[in-house]
């Protein structure tokens, strides 16, 4: 590695290094057409049967990603509110059916997979339910709310024999790849922290308060079944609107470390290969916003693992983003610093850099580029859904992203830390905790526990 006055290695210097060990790298998995069929057509036997529950932002996204593959036929769309679901169908009409309940949708023998993008309170019954239902899975993040239903939903998958990918997209980038490249490669040395960050600005009025209320069926909106296995309360259009909007609310997402820190905190699990916190500490509360939403406005999180500590910082009352701040103005903004005994390597989405301690560095090249480049989130799904080979960030990895979020939410919610027993897979020594980790649904809907244990 080239020495610099300033001591840093930028992103940009690290990829022309990179560049020639790149041309190595094995090509992304896009199946061609011309492969699967005569005059650029899949035969229908190579065809995936796709349809998506919940016609929001996030999963209509995801489908129309997949849809624009020639092997991908939208058969299916369920959404509780006609709108939304009528726009689906619209679009892919000749092929595609509407429904209204999930349950029903799941029972079409010619589906082949789903896409799972409704609010997060919604998504361990529907992935479970879409497991026993025979059907693959694109998951939306967060994958669940409660500690209970991560092992469950991991489980299912596994026991049904299912693919499933959880929608933390950043994960397919090529930033996110040489981060863990340098991570592995030990320049840094042991890691002994890593600090973890997602902050904006919504002070003082946070998403707004109705100031004239709807009636859910004036909207087409069935608010019985979008609230299903949360608790009922009165009708709210500002919470209905987008995901956005959803980390407004606890019961229905959880607030923003949900929201975020699957993105954020999947890149140290997947550097440093984390398993599950045998600490968890939490704090924060509700300070300062004045809208109709109950969540946290700031979270403060400590992780302890063997050997080394992960934190995590959640504002919604400031946007000051350290060495990532910028423009001096309000702005969501996010980042992980990884602090070994070399130096220190700090990262965000789409750039990192690396601040040796003096010359620490000096000696020390950087690494080969050795991750394959992603062919994209969904599509290496839909090539998984093929080969029956899981994605990379299948429930399998992703409960160890998803377990250490869960457990602070826990923590915030009791005041006390958490203890987590990784090989038994259960809370230590607090039976309210313990309790408390398996949801309690609405009536009608049942938590299927015969999915706790693997």
């Amino acid at each position: 590695m080239k020495n610099q006055s300033d001591h840093t290695l930028t992103r940009r210097e690290f990829l022309k290094t990179a560049t020639t060990a790149a041309a190595a790298v094995a090509l992304p998995t896009i199946i061609p057409a011309t492969a699967l069929g005569g005059g650029g057509k899949p035969p229908p036997s190579e065809r995936i049967n796709l349809g998506i529950i919940g016609c929001g932002g996030m999963g209509t996204s995801n489908l129309t990603t997949c849809a624009r593959y020639p092997d991908v036929v939208v058969t299916a769309a369920c959404d509780v509110w006609d709108a939304r679901l009528d726009v689906v169908v619209e679009r892919y009409k000749g092929t595609c059916k509407g429904y209204r309940d999930f349950r029903e949708m799941l029972q079409k023998k010619d589906l082949d997979a789903v896409i799972i993008g409704t609010p997060p309170h919604w998504h361990a019954l529907q992935a479970i339910a879409a497991c026993e239902a025979g059907k693959d899975i694109y998951l939306q993040k967060p994958m669940t709310l409660h500690l209970g239903e991560s092992f469950a939903v991991r489980n299912a998958v596994n026991r049904h024999q299912r693919i499933c990918q959880v929608g933390t997209q950043i994960h397919a980038s090529d930033n996110y790849r040489r981060v863990v490249e340098y991570i592995r490669s030990g320049n840094l040395g042991p890691v002994g922290t890593v600090r973890t960050f997602n902050v904006m600005n919504q002070a003082p009025t946070g998403v707004g308060r109705v100031q004239q209320p709807t009636k859910p069926e004036d909207l087409g909106l069935d608010w019985n079944f979008w609230c299903g296995p949360a608790p009922m309360r009165a009708f709210n259009r500002i919470l209905v609107a987008d995901a956005y909007n959803h980390s407004s609310w606890m019961d229905y997402s959880g607030g923003w470390t949900p929201g975020m820190a699957p993105h954020i905190i999947d890149l140290p699990v997947w550097a440093l290969d984390l398993g599950f916190p045998i600490n968890t500490s939490s704090a924060g509360g509700r300070y300062f916003l004045k809208d109709d939403g109950d969540a946290y406005d700031n979270h403060e999180v400590v992780w302890q693992y063997p050997n080394f500590t992960m934190t995590w910082m959640s504002s919604l009352t400031n946007s000051y983003g350290f060495d990532f701040h910028g423009a001096p103005k309000r702005q969501r903004r996010l980042g992980i610093y990884f602090h070994g005994e070399n130096g220190t390597m700090y990262s965000d989405y789409g750039s990192f850099k690396v601040v040796p301690e003096g010359d620490y560095l000096d000696d020390k090249s950087a690494p080969p580029v050795s991750i394959p480049a992603s062919p994209g989130h969904e599509r290496e799904w839909l090539d998984c859904v093929k080969t029956r080979q899981q994605p990379s960030c299948n429930p399998n990895y992703h409960v160890h992203v998803d377990v250490p979020i869960l457990l602070s939410l826990m923590s915030l919610k009791l005041g006390r830390s958490i203890r987590f027993d990784p090989k038994k897979e259960e809370i230590v020594g607090d039976r309210e905790a313990a309790k408390l980790a398996v949801p309690k649904y609405r009536s009608p809907w049942k938590f299927p526990e015969k999915y706790l244990k693997a």
